[in-house]
């Protein structure tokens, strides 16, 4: 037997409520690779899962938490071996497939990634989803002709898992980093995970009429989407690109045609969830020499299996800073 988060709903009222409790490995969904689960972090989804389930959750009880790094246990796919460190986000594994928040976990060996070296596994939970996700973000606009020196790159959400990464990665690799806040305090943490300029997100989070402003970015992580995203598309370079990977501002887009016909401005789409093997791989060995472990080890707020309920609410209204990083056996 070993500690799962397990959460359980009231046929009756539709509530949900989540514990630590003890299950086994019977209890576990099919899957090709069973992995002693170290360590895990928190999501906005994670929050969702946690909770009420945001329309994720397909069936109770569940097991949430969509990322997990640990040690395989057994393996019924040659490409992994008892022994071998491993990491998975995505595949709607603590969605549909019972996740991370386990000492345990069985899933199938597809879904898995190998540990890339310079990372272990509680800093590559450290980076999990958001990190991965910010990755992704910065190499699409590297795809499309992002450099350093052509001027600022605006970072929306700075302060949360996404922006957080992607403003430490931006940072090392030579860009000028602007980051949006909307909380006065963490303006010391953002500067020194490398972010030049702060930007309140009052001056940037209510569209406007003049469909192009002055050109102030010459890329954006965007991690908010809705009305802020529509003012930034107003205000990039001639020809930058925009990537979008979030929507805590809402998924609507009150935006008019007009920046990407007459700056060519480009909106890049960012999916975290399915991506294939080959871009993941990219992506973590990106992660493991672009992010300075100093970095990283700063965004770090440590949480075991019992606090995850309190967490999935903080960070379903903002209130998590930077990366939890939950040692599942702690």
């Amino acid at each position: 037997m070993f500690n799962a988060l397990v959460v359980e709903k009231d046929e009756e009222s539709g509530k949900t409520s989540a514990s630590v409790t003890q299950i086994g490995l019977d209890d576990l969904p099919e899957g090709d690779v069973v992995v002693a689960v170290e360590y895990s972090t928190v999501n906005y989804k994670d929050g969702l899962c946690i909770g009420p389930g945001g329309g994720l959750v397909r069936n109770y009880p569940h097991v949430p938490g969509i990322d997990f790094a640990g040690t395989v246990e057994a393996s019924d796919d040659d490409r992994y071996k008892p022994g071998d460190k491993v990491v998975l986000t995505g595949w709607r594994v603590g969605e549909v497939h019972w996740g991370g928040y386990a000492q345990k976990a069985r899933v199938k060996a597809d879904w898995l990634v190998p540990l890339p070296e310079g990372l272990d596994t509680r800093m590559a939970m450290a980076v999990g989803t958001a990190g991965f996700t910010a990755m992704l973000a910065v190499m699409a606009l590297e795809d499309h002709g992002l450099k350093p020196g052509q001027g600022p790159v605006l970072v929306t959400g700075a302060a949360g898992g996404v922006g957080s990464v992607a403003t430490a990665i931006l940072s090392n690799l030579g860009y000028e980093v602007a980051g949006v806040t909307g909380r006065p305090d963490t303006e010391d943490y953002l500067r020194n995970l490398g972010a030049t300029q702060i930007v309140a997100r009052d001056e940037i989070n209510e569209t406007t009429k003049r469909p192009l402003e002055k050109e102030m970015w010459s890329g954006c992580v965007d991690a908010v989407g809705g009305a802020m995203l529509a003012r930034v598309l107003g205000q990039m370079k001639y020809g930058a690109s925009v990537s979008a990977v979030g929507l805590a501002g809402g998924a609507g887009l009150p935006a008019t045609v007009i920046p990407f016909l007459l700056r060519g401005v480009n909106l890049l789409g960012i999916d975290s969830v399915m991506q294939p093997y080959e871009n993941r791989l990219r992506a973590w060995e990106r992660i493991a020499c672009d992010l300075p472990a100093d970095k990283l080890e700063a965004m770090i707020h440590p949480a075991t299996l019992g606090d995850l309920p309190q967490l999935g609410g903080d960070i379903l209204k903002g209130q998590v800073k930077g990366r939890v990083v939950v040692d599942v056996n702690g």
